[in-house]
């Protein structure tokens, strides 16, 4: 079995067996975005530090396994240093309790998961993780997700929504790097 094949494998096993535990401990999901090599990314856009002056440069696209691949060189050149790239999609019911599941395999960096209850809202809520190379699961729960505007942590009170409009996903480690992390699926998981 070549490399391909073997990844393939790996991916659609990875999905059944998380299919499986959900089912055995009686959680609903829905999935919000699942990536596959016919995937419309129309409603997916990258917003780079360039909006405030900056140099970055992030791009998102479908690989050839139909893997999302957010993807860049970040620049702190005219105090530039992020890239992101978001999802809108139609209003989601939501509790604070509930969980994100992103399926995704990182280059080892440290990302923000960054949602919005409302797309015309300023700030967002955000939820850091570093990857670990290797194809993982990270586990987002709502109420755990603080709110930022422009970097800055607000004075106000973590997640506390019914609804969500608004997804993505931000590198900005205040360094000089390049990027790539790979997306197999976003589902929100209701605690039951």
């Amino acid at each position: 079995m070549d490399t391909f094949s073997k990844a393939i494998t790996t991916v659609l096993f990875m999905k059944y067996l998380i299919a499986i535990i959900f089912i055995m401990t009686n959680m609903n999901t829905e999935t919000i975005f699942d990536f596959a090599p016919s995937s419309d990314l129309e409603n997916w856009r990258v917003v780079d530090d360039v909006v405030m002056g900056g140099r970055s440069s992030g791009s998102f696209e479908l690989t050839s396994e139909g893997h999302g691949r957010f993807a860049g060189e970040i620049s702190l050149k005219n105090n530039g240093g992020f890239s992101s790239v978001r999802y809108n999609f139609s209003e989601t019911a939501v509790s604070p309790t509930d969980h994100i599941l992103l399926r995704i395999k990182g280059d080892g960096k440290k990302y923000q998961f960054r949602l919005k209850h409302d797309r015309r809202q300023r700030h967002s809520y955000v939820y850091e993780f570093k990857t670990s190379g290797e194809w993982e699961t990270i586990e987002i729960p709502l109420n755990e997700m603080y709110p930022v505007f422009h970097g800055r942590k607000l004075n106000i009170s973590d997640f506390d929504h019914n609804a969500i409009e608004e997804l993505g996903l931000l590198i900005g480690n205040g360094r000089e790097e390049s990027f790539e992390l790979l997306i197999v699926e976003i589902e929100l998981v209701e605690e039951g």
